[in-house]
């Protein structure tokens, strides 16, 4: 078996989590059993509707704090008929608004109130019960009921004191007791007095054995568990990002990132690191030599992979850029907002259309309405991306760091140029200058106006003087690798 560590996944979901959903494909397809494990909670959601929105079937998914109960991951189905019927006969009334049901018990000061699943008329996801003004409890559910929260008053606000975790039959298989930032969690047999303790449990519970194969995405607030718990089982790392702090760097000392540093410094104990690019992993290895004196495994496995290269049935949109990513800070939409709208000068017919969600959202549509270009700029939302590159002409990208790009794959997988700058690792990765895209050159203090600048060239210079069928053909050429029956062949090496 194969277990996959992570933290968390969302709607608007990372690269890291999009990178295990490509890995849960491929490790089906050549028969690999896996498991893909996720510690953070997820009070907000049902986080099978988050994993299976990306692709990972349910019986791949183990959840932290349901991995020590009987309850399987399934979608929410418990009903509103369900949840009546455990009012005992009470008398009550009810309303329904805007994906909430309220309801009331004259004459008690209690209400309650049931949050639907998004589209659905009666599946109820949580349940809120308020007695006398004050929050008491809250109920979540899938197909029983999974946990419960319990709150008291504190400084005028609900405070979070205990959380109790529920078997399918009703039976309380533990307890979480939260007091101010000290947890712990009460089973029948033992007490254990913290989250990174309880991860560890977890691990031992596996009972992995030399046959076994762990993975950490994320080690922040795991890794210590996992290394000291997984033995015999083989480990193994996966680097999503760049993993080291150039100005915080010299030729004595190096500046790892943050979330690999403890990760590199148990090198012994890890069997390999998977980079996504040749060029981080050549340069990983050169730096573990360099100021570690270590000669660590470290293999190049592309953290996703294409069934097949996309050609368009139909001709592509004329002067289109397509965008996708999380709508966040640092892929710098705004930059590209920017640019198109000037570039409408020189390519009057240009657009852009962007695909994704995230916290710039609302930013974001106050720019383009400011730069009055609602008619050449659109925000897309998320959708599901197959099918949809082919109709563009090429892909445009602001990042100032990757360290693969999976979009960037599946735009060279349609055949798009690409824009973007020249930053590690995945920009240099999937763009050949001049070839199949343009590499902006970068500097330090390099100012937004300048990459503006340098983004809007660039975007006319494709439109107007390239030979936009040589670019197409020449980023097909480069998708080549990255088809998933050579992805395939790396796994499978990695794993016999």
């Amino acid at each position: 078996m194969v277990y996959n560590f992570n933290l968390g996944i969302g709607w608007a979901s990372s690269g890291v989590e999009y990178a295990q959903a490509y890995r849960a494909e491929v490790l089906r397809s050549i028969g690999q059993e896996a498991k893909f494990i996720f510690t953070n909670m997820f009070p907000g959601d049902n986080i099978e509707h988050m994993t299976a929105n990306i692709g990972f079937l349910d019986s791949e998914i183990i959840w932290l704090y349901t991995f020590f109960t009987d309850c399987r991951i399934s979608p929410v189905t418990y009903t509103l008929e369900q949840l009546e019927e455990t009012f005992g006969g009470r008398d009550f009334t009810s309303t329904k608004e805007s994906g909430k049901v309220r309801y009331v018990f004259p004459g008690t000061g209690i209400y309650y109130v049931a949050y639907l699943v998004n589209g659905s008329k009666d599946c109820v996801h949580r349940v809120e019960m308020v007695s006398n003004g004050c929050l008491i409890r809250k109920d979540y559910y899938t197909y029983c009921r999974i946990y419960s929260e319990y709150y008291g008053p504190l400084d005028k606000k609900a405070h979070l004191y205990q959380r109790r975790f529920f078997n399918e039959d009703g039976t309380v298989a533990y307890e979480e007791i939260t007091d101010n930032d000290v947890v712990t969690y009460r089973f029948p047999d033992r007490l254990i007095c913290s989250k990174e303790e309880l991860i560890g449990y977890m691990v031992t519970r596996l009972n992995l054995t030399r046959r076994d194969t762990v993975i950490i995405d994320r080690t922040t607030g795991t890794g210590q568990a996992i290394l000291k718990n997984a033995y015999p089982a083989r480990i193994g790392v996966v680097i999503h990002a760049d993993h080291f702090n150039v100005t915080g760097t010299d030729e004595d000392h190096i500046l790892w990132n943050n979330y690999y540093e403890y990760a590199f410094s148990q090198h012994r104990h890890i069997k390999f690191y998977i980079a996504s690019t040749d060029v981080q992993n050549g340069l990983l290895k050169e730096q573990f030599k360099k100021y570690k004196g270590a000669k660590p495994k470290i293999v190049t496995i592309p953290v996703g992979s294409l069934k097949e290269l996309k050609r368009p049935e139909k001709g592509r949109k004329r002067h289109s850029l397509i965008t996708a990513s999380r709508l966040a800070s640092e892929k710098h939409v705004d930059w590209l907002i920017e640019a198109v709208a000037a570039a409408r000068e020189s390519v009057p017919d240009v657009s852009l259309d962007i695909y994704g969600k995230g916290v710039e959202e609302a930013k974001l549509r106050e720019q383009i309405r400011k730069l009055n270009c609602g008619d050449c700029v659109r925000l897309c939302g998320q959708q599901k991306m197959d099918g949809i590159y082919i109709n563009y002409e090429a892909y445009l990208s602001g990042s100032t760091s990757e360290g693969f790009g999976l979009t960037l794959m599946e735009a060279s997988g349609s055949g798009l140029p690409i824009i973007g700058f020249d930053v590690r690792y995945g920009n240099p990765n999937f763009i050949d200058d001049g070839k199949n895209g343009y590499l902006i050159p970068v500097y330090d203090k390099m100012e937004k106006k300048e990459r503006v600048a340098s983004l809007t060239e660039c975007i006319v210079r494709l439109f107007t003087q390239a030979d936009l069928e040589a670019f197409h053909a020449h980023s097909y050429e480069k998708a080549g690798a990255y088809l998933t029956k050579e992805v395939e062949k790396k796994w499978k090496e990695l794993l016999k």
